[in-house]
């Protein structure tokens, strides 16, 4: 059976899901087409080229939000990166970027019992008391509904998608052909490298048992702390993964209505959760999209998904520490020698291209506290999406280890967030906490 949005099962044949995606490129070819008549007509061009963004946008992510699967992680991909867009164009779909993080077509109550009965067996209204059919949140895998848990304990119970694992499997080689509508919707993004990482980790959320057991890993390293709040697993089940219950405020709306001070703080934490993952839990959180996190009452960082996560059992590669540091100096001979064979192969890059290249992403090391805006990171997009500069040309040079794709990826999502919540964050304190190596001078 193909499902749809309208019965709440994520459309699952492969010539189905490719028609949908089909669609996609398609109507921008005509958009364009029609933009260039009328630029041809006297309109002008930065206004009928914001228009089809804009129009572009709004069709790309409501599709991958019906879609769910792979594709809805791809939105939520975006979304993290809305920062990278220019002002003018980013400011008329915003709300459609976040949407995403933390909404799409819900299943329908039947499905949803359905779905309950398989995993927790037909008496599950015994253990999960004052079951809301209503879900609070719904994105790419599965749909979060509240409940009471069978001791009085409220709890967050995310059920799985019927056929979600299936629609990953279409979804990988589907989703190539949106690479000309994603540079069009996020000018400067790397689409194939996007795809290509998001591949290796999309079959993994799917499982709830391997997401319960990142989770329970993460409690148990951060339980008692007072900045970080990752909620206990109750039960996992098939397609079934019961929580703690976490409220507090999505840092999506902190993003757009949240004080300087909650900013600064979701940002702060933020980063102090990435840096210290390795650390503590010995896993690195691969989602950082603010669907993922609340800033909760007590000023404590709410952390709600775990299906994106990397093992790192010896924590940080112990040359991270000392590259930062030596990006950190502007150190290029050290920043070239510790780089070489790992991101750089000897005679393709100089020391001083590679410290060219790097230097803007070193700048929050160089201070206390660094703020990150988003003209920053709309001028680091510009700076290395022109393909006739030297920066771009050094990048492309560059060869990225595949275990290393996961923390780029995160890395550059991380600013992405931090550029949108417009925070003033310490990152020099917590890298020199957390990466082996980093606390001393490159030389």
């Amino acid at each position: 059976m193909v499902g749809s949005a309208e019965d709440g099962r994520p459309t699952r044949g492969r010539l189905a899901r490719t028609a949908r995606l089909a669609a996609l490129p398609a109507a921008y070819a005509g958009r364009t087409a029609v933009g260039i008549g009328k630029r041809i007509g006297g309109r002008p061009a930065e206004v009928v080229a914001a228009q089809v963004q804009q129009r572009t946008a709004e069709q790309l992510f409501a599709t991958l939000g019906h879609l769910k699967g792979g594709a809805m992680k791809v939105a939520q991909a975006l979304s993290a990166m809305e920062s990278a867009l220019p002002e003018q164009l980013a400011g008329p779909y915003r709300d459609t970027l976040v949407r995403l993080q933390e909404a799409a077509p819900a299943m329908p109550t039947a499905r949803v019992h359905e779905q309950l009965d398989r995993s927790l067996g037909r008496n599950w209204r015994q253990v999960l008391k004052n079951f809301d059919d209503h879900p609070v949140a719904a994105a790419s895998i599965g749909q979060v509904h509240r409940a009471t848990w069978r001791d009085g304990t409220p709890v967050a119970v995310k059920v799985q998608y019927p056929g979600a694992a299936e629609a990953l499997v279409a979804d990988l080689g589907n989703l190539q052909m949106l690479t000309p509508v994603m540079k069009a919707a996020v000018p400067g993004l790397d689409a194939r490298e996007l795809f290509a990482e998001l591949r290796e980790r999309l079959s993994e959320e799917a499982d709830y048992q391997r997401e319960a057991q990142a989770q329970r890993d993460f409690a148990d390293a951060y339980r008692g702390d007072p900045d970080i709040c990752v909620p206990n697993v109750l039960r996992v089940q098939r397609q079934v993964l019961v929580s703690e219950w976490v409220g507090g405020t999505a840092l999506s709306r902190v993003i757009t209505e949240g004080t300087q001070d909650d900013r600064d703080r979701a940002g702060q934490l933020l980063v102090r959760l990435l840096a210290s993952g390795p650390a503590r839990a010995h896993r690195v959180h691969g989602d950082p999209h603010p669907g993922n996190f609340r800033l909760l009452p007590d000023r404590r960082l709410g952390v709600l998904d775990f299906g994106s996560t990397q093992a790192m059992p010896h924590g940080w590669p112990g040359r991270l520490g000392p590259l930062l540091a030596a990006g950190r100096d502007g150190d290029a001979a050290t920043l070239h020698r510790i780089a070489s064979g790992h991101l750089v192969q000897p005679g393709k890059v100089t020391p001083e291209a590679l410290l060219d290249l790097l230097d803007p992403y070193f700048q929050p090391l160089h201070s206390p506290e660094y703020r990150f805006t988003r003209r920053w990171m709309q001028e680091q997009t510009l700076r290395a999406s022109d393909p006739l500069s030297t920066t771009a040309r050094t990048q492309r040079r560059l060869t990225i280890p595949p275990r290393y794709l996961l923390l780029q990826r995160v890395a550059a999502e991380l600013v992405g967030v931090l550029c949108s919540l417009g925070a003033t964050v310490a990152v020099d304190a917590e890298v020199r906490r957390w990466l082996p190596g980093y606390d001393t001078t490159s030389t």
